[in-house]
Parts: C-alpha cells; structure tokens; sequence
C-alpha cells in the first residue's frame, strides 16, 4: 500500500542535498516544516518553510536543546492514520500529520574520536531530539517514511514520483535502516561515556558490549565461493584503514583479500616508511626494508619467493615506477600503499585485475575499540596487541649482549614476529627477514620450518620467538643453522636450560617478558 506525503519536517545537519531535496518536495505539493539552521538554509534558498516554533507555538530555548520535543510533532509523527480515535485526537487538539520525517543526527562518533575535544563538548554531540523523531518515525513505518541518509534522497524522489507517495517496502526499508542509525548512535555514546567514566563503568572491556556496524559493501563471496560475505564498517573508527583506502584499480576487493591487506597494512604501519610487507594467507612470507621501495620489495621477495607468489604487498611510502616494474614480473592479488607515483600507476596498467588501494599515510593507521573475534555462541573480544617499546628495556640473559647489528636485527625479528601466528618463528637480519616459520603446533617444528623457508644462509641472523621456548631444542636447532642472538618473551621452567644453550653456542639473547601470540 502506499501511503501520500502531505508533509514533511526536515532537520538534519549533514545539509548536503538538502536544498535541491527540498525544492522537488515543494514542487510536488509536500508542505515542508524545519527546525534552527535547517530551517534558514532553506528560507535562504526562497522555499516556503513552516518553523517548527509556529507549528508548536513553542520557542526554541535552552541554546537549541528544545526544539521538536512537543506533543504537535510527536503526535504529528506517532497517529496511526486508520485508527479512527488516533485521528480525532489530532482533530480536537488542532494537529496535523507528518509523513515524512528527514533526520540526521549530531556527529557525535567523528566529535569523539577527535582527541583535541573535552568531554563536554563531546556529550553536547549527544543528539535528543533527533533521534526521538527517528524513532517516533520508524516505529509508525506504516503511515510514515524516515530517512536518516542523504544518500537517500535520489531514490525517494524516484519512488515519490513513480507512486505518488512511498510504498510500504520502501517504509519498512527505511524504518529499519532508522534503527539500525540510532542503534549505532546510541552504542558509540555508550562506549565513549563508559571509558570517560575511569576505572569501573569505563573499562575497557564493558558490561554490555553494543555493535552496530553498517554494511560497507557486498563481497563476491566468503573464504570460500559457497559462503556469502560482507565488509561492515566500524562507525567509531578514524583514520587509515581498509575502510577508507581509496581503489585505484583491478577487481573489487574479496573476503580474502581484506584479511590478508588489513594484515599487511598492520605490519607496514609498524615498521614505518622504509617498509615492504608481502602476506599471504594472513601471514607475512616476507618483509623487507630500504630507502627505495623497490629495493625494500626485493628484500622482502628475497625471503620466500614461491610464498609470495598470489599475495598482496604493502608499502609504507609512496611507490613509483621503478617498485612497480619490480612487482608486475610476477603474479600478485593487490598493492598497498600510502600513494603511487604516475609512473607507477602507468606500469601498474598493463595488470589490469591488480588491486591497487592507496591507503594515505599510515602514521594516521589506529587500533581503536576492541579486537573482536566470533565464535558460535558468543564473542571473543580482547585489547589490541599493542607494538612493544625498544627491546632493548628487556633483560640480556645470556654471557655475551648483542651488538649493535644484533639489536637492530633482534628489533626487527621482534616487530615481525608479533604479525605471525604462532607457534611463530622468525629469523631476519636488519633490513629483511630471511626465515618464517607459522603456525606449527611445537615451536621445534616452527623454528626448523623457518630454517627449511630460508632461501640463504641464516649466519649471523637474529631469531626471534612469539613465546618461550619450553625446551632448548629450538634454539639448538637455529643455533645450528647459524643464527647468533635471539629475543623471546622468557618465562618457562626451563628458562636457565635455554640460556645455557645460548651460551654454550655463544649465541646472545634477550628476553622481554611480554608474549605475542597470534591464534
């Protein structure tokens, strides 16, 4: 059924559209009432507009916080147009319908996510009125259309065009997209509130954990072609991101894709801008460093070719053409990068399926919120794995300390290590690893499978364990294979028998007493 639009009430402040929106409401007959600055950008632009303050009788007061919480709106809004008794309520009281209710809201998410703004002026982004009127309409969907969207509006005017008014799909559509709106809302005031009130109520693990994250985009299909996939986006979340990288080129991204790009780009901002990080099937099978990004690309395919083969790259720099020549020798599902040179984007076009996302800087990349993971029946949710400070604040546990080569190899060796999942080994010299060993279920087999991945000779690199070692033959068998200092987080019984393994090989090593596994 479709139900006329005689009157609509428009209060938004995202005003994109809203004048062109409003104008071909008005020349389909549609009354328009408004509130505050909505009200005068649309007086401005010679429309005709009731001010919700002449239809209440009411002033705005108290700086704008009252505006449209008045029985002539709400009932306006909440009549149920076949409920006869409905109908001469407004009657008696002189109160007419509202159709269409067009809303959005404060921007409270950007506001808190802005560190430079106080908590008042937070909580003053806590929108009232608004969203009482989108629930108001939402909840009476059947004689009344919401829309909380700019992007909406083409669609609307189609629809109010073809049928004369809005149709009960398109009603219901609405509503539940209204919903969905203050339901976000709602859970990112619950969130900031929660964490600005300290120690107790603003853990940051809450009582009550609220998600709403509206749908991204549609995905070809999941890990699998037999499994439908979406990409939804955090509505709290700010800066570089997957969300926000901009496609330059090559098929849409897939489930697949996103996990392993979000792994590289988490890597790459770690590292910094000289990095190169190649990751395939959520693992990184090579990382490498340098002031060129093409040399960087070419210490990180160095370490596992045939590994590399189908991944996807990311870079901390901008790259050019010389990076990109290096890349299209072989087969890869995507680059990621803060920008690409026309020169890159040049050589980058005789691949036409290669995703190319450019990312912006990644000094703006975050680890907001919670890490969340599914599980049937529940989730999982646990503080971000945060990179360490310098290693050297841990305890050299060993005779002999590392050198200066050591500790920037131990150093790199321990941010890559951190990306791998475990039971995770990783052997690197300072510029680029040479070994990874993932996902073994004894560290034994992951340090010889690091070793085995190696396509040069491990001596004199450093070693680095995502835990400790529960016995000392992981550090004989990398000890044997040439490695000369080792970090690891320390802490098993058989501690003192693995530092006397280094020692009786001559092998330095530090421990830091902070685990990083990755399951």
């Amino acid at each position: 059924m479709t139900s006329p639009v005689r009157r609509a009430l428009l209060s938004v402040h995202d005003k994109s559209g809203l004048v062109p929106f409003a104008r071909a409401l008005h020349e389909m007959g549609i009354a328009l009432l408004s509130t505050g600055g909505t009200a005068k950008m649309l007086e401005d632009a010679g429309l005709p507009v009731v001010r919700v303050a002449d239809q209440t009788g009411f002033p705005e007061m108290l700086d704008g916080r009252v505006k449209t919480l008045h029985p002539r709106i709400h009932a306006g809004i909440l009549a149920i147009r076949g409920n006869a008794e409905h109908m001469r309520d407004l009657a008696a009281h002189g109160i007419e319908t509202i159709d269409l209710v067009v809303v959005n809201l404060y921007p409270f998410a950007a506001t808190a996510a802005d560190p430079s703004r106080s908590l008042p002026d937070v909580v003053e982004m806590i929108d009232i009125g608004g969203p009482s009127m989108v629930r108001g309409a939402a909840k009476n969907w059947e004689d009344v259309g919401v829309i909380v969207d700019a992007a909406d509006y083409p669609g609307i005017l189609a629809a109010l065009r073809e049928h004369g008014g809005l149709t009960r799909d398109t009603r219901l559509a609405l509503s539940a997209k209204a919903f969905a709106h203050t339901a976000s809302y709602d859970a990112a005031v619950a969130w900031y509130l929660g964490r600005a009130a300290g120690p107790g109520a603003g853990d940051a693990l809450p009582g009550t954990l609220g998600l709403v994250f509206p749908k991204a985009s549609d995905l070809v299909y999941g890990e699998n072609p037999h499994q439908k996939a979406a990409f939804y986006r955090d509505p709290a979340a700010a800066g570089t991101s997957l969300v926000t990288a901009r496609p330059l080129a090559g098929k849409p991204l897939s489930f697949n894709n996103i996990l392993d790009f979000d792994a590289a780009l988490s890597l790459a901002a770690d590292l910094g801008r000289e990095a190169c990080v190649i990751v395939k099937h959520g693992n990184p099978c090579g990382v490498g460093l340098a002031e060129r990004p093409d040399r960087a690309f070419r210490n990180a395919l160095a370490c596992d070719p045939t590994s590399a083969f189908g991944g996807v790259i990311a870079f901390g720099d901008e790259i050019d053409g010389d990076a990109a020549s290096a890349i299209v020798e072989a087969f890869y599902e995507g680059v990621l990068a803060p920008g690409f040179s026309a020169d890159a984007i040049a050589v980058f076009a005789k691949k036409k399926n290669l995703r190319l996302l450019e990312t912006g800087p990644l000094s703006a990349y975050r680890r907001e919120g919670l890490d969340l993971r599914r599980v049937q029946g529940g989730m999982l949710a646990q503080e971000w794995d945060r990179p360490d400070p310098s290693i050297r604040q841990g305890k050299v546990a060993t005779k002999r300390a590392p050198t200066d080569a050591e500790w920037s190899a131990l150093q790199f060796a321990w941010t890559v290590v951190r990306h791998v999942k475990s039971n995770a080994i990783v052997y690197a010299f300072a510029d680029r690893t040479v070994g990874i060993g993932a996902g073994q279920m004894s560290r034994v087999d992951s340090a010889r499978f690091g070793i085995q991945k190696a396509q040069t000779s491990l001596r004199g690199a450093a070693m680095a364990s995502d835990a400790f070692f529960p016995f000392r033959d992981g550090l004989d068998v990398a000890a044997e294979a040439g490695i000369t200092a080792v970090v690891q987080p320390g802490g098993s019984i058989r501690d003192d028998e693995v530092v006397q393994a280094a020692d009786e090989r001559g092998v330095a090593m530090v421990l830091v007493g902070r685990r990083h596994f990755r399951h």
